[in-house]
């Protein structure tokens, strides 16, 4: 079975792809089920409905920054489970990118919503983003991997509202060199720590392969670190912006997962995890 529980499509605001096309072209690659994950990053773009009633001044700074819309958003979800009901399992999922005083925001929105899936993402830090290095700008390479790390344990510590957290080493995709693992071993000992008692999970996000990375995303020392702290609810996403990259190396994600010694990845039903073996 192939699944994957990462990607965008025309309702964030870095992808223009329909999600037809995404599903048409997750069938054509024999992909089992699939579940939405569009953005929301509270701070950084705004709700639809906050937008609607800026003046035209105000509208110009968030005009191409703007979270889900989320009444259309799960509408046409709907629309094309039923549609494309035999032929692929389609799912209803976000992705909150999660800063520590957003909390109470993404709080609500879980409220507001039955949702399947909830990948926590930590995209920025004090509303600066890691993509465009305003978060890394005037510190040390040790302060700002550490940092990275200090947020999402700063995060999950106030919100359990989520499935998985995602691409859980982020920062490494905007390194010039990969930070050392054994430097940041102990605060991601004490993040996987929680999440596994939380009964909570994480995803291989396969960006890597299209970042070339040197090692996937987590790094195979904190999948294996997982594995060995008792961590077993694991999905796998290939982040996907676009049709053409769906499901991009999911099957050799498999693979890797099960050299490690994992024997089951998961999807999700109503934020439950339904586990698959390998």
């Amino acid at each position: 079975m192939l699944a994957d529980y990462h990607i965008h499509s025309e309702y964030s605001d870095d992808s223009v792809e329909p999600m037809e096309a995404i599903i048409k072209s997750a069938i054509e690659k024999n992909i089992s089920e699939i579940c939405f994950t569009d953005h929301v990053d509270y701070d950084i773009k705004i709700d639809h409905d906050i937008f609607r009633q800026m003046n035209d001044e105000e509208k110009v700074r968030y005009e191409k920054v703007l979270n889900v819309n989320y009444p259309d958003y799960f509408k046409e979800i709907e629309i094309l489970k039923n549609k494309y009901k035999d032929r692929i399992i389609i799912k209803k999922g976000l992705e909150f990118g999660i800063q520590t005083h957003t909390v109470e925001k993404f709080r609500n929105l879980f409220n507001s919503y039955d949702l399947d899936f909830i990948i926590l993402s930590c995209h920025q830090s004090d509303n600066k983003e890691f993509w465009n290095y305003a978060y890394q700008e005037g510190k040390t390479e040790d302060e700002y991997n550490l940092g990275y790390y200090q947020e999402i344990y700063s995060c999950i510590h106030q919100y359990n509202d989520y499935s998985v957290l995602g691409h859980l080493d982020l920062i490494q995709r905007y390194n010039k060199k990969r930070y050392p693992f054994e430097k940041s071993k102990d605060i991601i000992t004490e993040i996987l720590k929680k999440i596994i008692k939380e009964n909570k999970g994480i995803e291989v996000n396969t960006s890597s392969f299209a970042y070339k990375l040197e090692d996937l995303t987590p790094s195979r020392d904190i999948l294996s670190l997982y594995y060995e702290l008792g961590g077993k609810i694991i999905t796998i996403g290939s982040d996907a912006h676009n049709a053409k990259s769906v499901g991009s190396h999911i099957a050799l994600i498999q693979q890797e997962l099960k050299n490690i010694g994992f024997r089951y990845f998961c999807t999700f039903d109503k934020m439950k995890p339904v586990f698959h073996e390998l």
